[in-house]
């Protein structure tokens, strides 16, 4: 076979020749244009074998900067400046009549501290538009939300046109732009990372469908994203939404593989991060555009919380504070049990704790998995000594924060002498092969399990 091929002419001299033989060319012209083109490799050649290594790719640069350096919070002026682009469609546009209430109730969130996800997004990309960044998205659905939760775009019911309110906001409408890609995740992905490496200054987002489906796209994951810093020195600023949560839905639109992501953790590389509120998501999306050592920053959304009124942020809480890493429950004093967790799943232990009336459970929020906030982990644990340590999570027990997180908990407590005789132990379901179930019966069963035994456990 190889003698074969090697036999055969190159391509380059057959076409070459089919050219000369149709007179489109002559053979100097041909053998012209062979000499400039290995002169320009060569050129290259020289050029890249020459170039001296970067001095200081800054790879041990800190992911997280001092807190007064990221100044997250936004002014109230501004806030309603950006509420108020939802309902100012143009002139003769025609929206369609159950959209507009809807956009409108955004200005009214922040006087009756219900602003909803989608809201707290809008406020993020609105406050960074006017502080200058331009914002890129992309995803199968996100022009409208997977869950007809966004609406970043409306579409006039009558002729079709696209308006983009949050673009009044800035003169240039190309500061602005989100597409509904194409039904590739690898495609899709592969293209924003690339366009994140080589536009620094711009948030640039990729959305999931849902989080499962980033699989699809697992080589760019696996080969770029976690990685490239550590092989090449590239940088990449860009944005993961995964939406991911156990709702019944099945194995195929319940998880976003935290522990996949975790597993690729190592050395700063990148953030991953889990908000239980608008505010908090709001707080992210700033942190991660002011961050003077930005990383692929990976954010795995809700689903049913994304309208969930228990889940609502207040004004107070977009203009005051920062992203919090960690959220201890200071409700609860010298707790018997104290649960750490992350994600939806805190929303039904606060639900299950009120049913229970229960005053003796504190229940704290890992906002970032990674870097894991273990110095708060740790405090918390010393603030209640008394207390049986948990972490609860609705993955099975193989899969979500724990096997990463377990690993770090336990290493960090050796070191303290008070906390070495705590057991720190999981509530979730078992281990198995699916990352969910496909009977929404055994889902609520196994829902009604996992409250029982975290707090009776």
């Amino acid at each position: 076979m190889y003698k074969l091929i090697d036999a055969k002419r190159s391509t380059r001299k057959l076409y070459t020749e089919a050219l000369i033989g149709r007179g489109d060319i002559t053979v100097e012209e041909a053998e012209e244009v062979l000499r400039d083109y290995q002169q320009q490799l060569e050129g290259v050649f020289t050029a890249v074998h020459n170039t001296e290594p970067e001095s200081d790719p800054n790879w041990k640069a800190p992911v997280v900067p001092s807190p007064k350096i990221v100044d997250t919070a936004v002014a109230e002026a501004d806030l309603r400046k950006i509420a108020n682009t939802q309902s100012a469609m143009p002139d003769n546009f025609k929206v369609h009549p159950k959209l507009l209430p809807q956009l409108s109730k955004r200005i009214e969130m922040l006087d009756e501290s219900t602003v909803d996800w989608a809201a707290g997004e809008m406020f993020a990309f609105g406050s960074l538009l006017l502080e200058g960044h331009p914002i890129r998205m992309s995803g199968q659905d996100v022009r409208r939300g997977t869950f007809s939760n966004r609406h970043a775009v409306v579409v006039d019911k009558e002729t079709g046109a696209d308006f983009f309110p949050l673009r009044s906001l800035v003169k240039d409408p190309n500061q602005f732009h989100i597409y509904d890609s194409l039904l590739s995740e690898y495609a899709v992905m592969g293209f924003e990372y690339g366009y994140s490496v080589e536009r620094d200054d711009a948030l640039v987002i990729w959305e999931a469908q849902f989080g499962d489906f980033a699989n699809g796209a697992q080589t760019v994951i696996d080969e770029f994203i976690s990685s490239a810093l550590q092989k090449w020195g590239e940088r990449s600023s860009i944005v993961l939404l995964l939406p991911h949560g156990y709702e019944g839905q099945g194995p195929d639109h319940s998880s976003g593989r935290i522990e996949r992501f975790l597993a690729l953790c190592a050395e700063q590389n990148m953030t991953v991060a889990q908000p239980s509120t608008p505010a908090s998501y709001f707080h992210l999306l700033r942190w991660h555009m002011k961050n003077p050592s930005r990383r692929p920053l990976i954010v795995f959304e809700p689903k049913s919380m994304l309208r969930l009124k228990a889940a609502a942020s207040g004004l107070k809480d977009f203009t005051t504070g920062k992203f919090r890493s960690f959220i201890p429950d200071d409700k609860v004093t010298n707790a018997t049990r104290l649960i750490f967790t992350s994600g939806k799943v805190y929303y039904d232990l606060i639900a299950e704790r009120d049913k229970l009336g229960e005053h003796s459970t504190a229940i704290a929020r890992v906002e970032r998995l990674y870097p894991l906030p273990i110095e708060d982990i740790i405090a918390e644990a010393k603030k209640h000594p008394n207390a049986t340590l948990l972490w609860v999570q609705d993955e099975p027990a193989n899969q979500g924060p724990w096997p990463f997180v377990a690993l770090a908990v336990n290493e960090a407590f050796v070191a303290h002498e008070e906390l070495n005789n705590r057991t720190f132990r999981r509530v979730s379901r078992r281990a198995t092969a699916s990352p969910a179930t496909g009977n929404h019966h055994l889902h609520e069963e196994e829902e009604k399990a996992l409250m029982t035994e975290a707090f009776t456990r």
